[in-house]
């Protein structure tokens, strides 16, 4: 018995899908066009999100303090300060060794070039030192023959420089006054928002911080483990400098990419000058292998518990953020996956049924941060309370009201 199509269920599924198609097209444009926004604002969106990074590893001290009585004003102040301390420590424990021993690596990088340039000048090669002199005048050639590129390129890389320090600058400035004032925010959010966004937006905001703390966490996790894989790895082989490179790792690792090839290139070049051409193979070896286990194997794990993302999700996210943004869409690419895993979580929590549990307000527990998730999951009508809906106690909305 053959079955016949019915041409009003066949229109209606045409309606249907045009409809979504057209919704679908919207959606994708909207998104389009909040990016075009954010890229021209980003000059300011950059530091906004460095000062946010920081306040998430610096909040768990000023936290403390403001619960033990301090003034946020003062809490805040002496967390920047100590940060600053902190900072300036790390550079002066990679600075100072290096300077110490700077005599001891420039005789090696000379006596290193001394080898390769005899090594150049036996079989099977035979390069005489007139072939090396001619091929340095070449150089010197091209070089006086791209100066304007050259002075272009120069001029480009201080522009890059300054612009850095006006973000650190920033971010530092922005870390202070979110770690003063940031328990008003949401609070201040609630009152501002009509409606059931009073309760919405602030939950997704409280979550998102959350998550944001976890990245940054598993981050240092990550980064602790390969300076400490690494520095072992050198302290074996007897390469100099082995805490400077161990903390330089350690540094470079919230940098994706860019920051590993940075610090196994010095470690690399430190273990050639010093150690010689076999012991540099070896580092080099110790670094890949150690590199590859912590893209591969550590990080995912890691921060797909802290996050509640699977590893795949992780390693998708970097190679898209990379081919997307480069460095700095790298470095974005997973707190960025996390943020829209929260907020897919909470619409599909408000979209579904209530299960017994809920409707009774039993408390509920997020995955993607292990923290108690509690309060109203129904339709919510009200204009804003003056406290959030569901506050975690790790969060900087929560837990300081009689400090604020």
């Amino acid at each position: 018995m053959s079955a016949t199509l019915s041409s009003a269920r066949t229109r209606a599924a045409l309606r249907t899908s045009a409809r979504v198609s057209l919704e679908s097209l919207l959606v994708l444009l909207f998104v389009a066009v909040s990016l075009w926004l954010l890229g021209k604002m980003w000059s300011v969106v950059w530091p906004l999100i460095v000062g946010l990074l920081l306040t998430t590893l610096t909040w768990p001290v000023a936290r403390f303090l403001r619960r033990h009585g301090w003034r946020p004003a003062l809490a805040a102040s002496v967390v920047t300060v100590l940060f600053l301390l902190v900072a300036a420590g790390v550079v002066a424990l990679i600075a100072v060794p290096v300077a110490s021993q700077s005599g001891e690596l420039t005789e090696g990088v000379i006596s290193g070039i001394e080898k390769l340039r005899d090594w150049a000048a036996g079989p099977p090669l035979n390069i005489g030192d007139d072939q090396i002199t001619k091929a340095l005048d070449s150089a010197v050639e091209r070089l006086q023959g791209s100066m304007g590129s050259a002075v272009s390129a120069v001029s480009t890389g201080v522009g890059t420089v300054v612009n850095g320090i006006v973000t650190a600058v920033l971010a530092l400035f922005l870390m202070f006054f979110f770690l003063k004032d940031g328990p008003r925010f949401l609070p201040w959010l609630t009152r501002q928002l009509p409606g059931r966004l009073a309760a919405d937006v602030p939950e997704v905001t409280q979550r998102a911080w959350l998550t944001l703390g976890s990245f940054v966490r598993s981050q240092a996790a990550v980064g602790l483990l390969d300076a400490v894989c690494i520095g072992i790895g050198l302290w074996i082989v007897g390469v100099p400098l082995v805490l400077p490179l161990a903390v330089l790792t350690f540094v470079s690792a919230f940098v994706p990419i860019v920051g590993a090839l940075f610090a196994g290139f010095v470690a690399t070049l430190i273990a050639l000058v010093s150690n010689g051409l076999t012991d540099a193979l070896i580092v080099l070896a110790i670094i890949v292998v150690v590199q590859q286990l912590e893209g591969n194997v550590f990080q995912p794990i890691i921060q797909s518990r802290g996050l509640g993302l699977h590893e795949g999700v992780i390693l998708l996210a970097v190679t898209l953020g990379a081919s997307l943004a480069g460095i700095v869409g790298s470095l974005l690419a997973v707190p960025v996956a996390a943020l829209i895993a929260v907020v897919w979580k909470y619409v599909r929590e408000q979209l579904s049924d209530p299960g017994p549990a809920r409707a009774a307000g039993s408390t509920q527990v997020d995955p993607a941060t292990g923290e108690p998730v509690g309060g109203r999951t129904g339709t919510d009508d009200t204009n804003g309370t003056d406290g959030v809906r569901g506050a975690a106690p790790d969060a900087p909305g929560a837990g300081d009201r009689s400090v604020e």
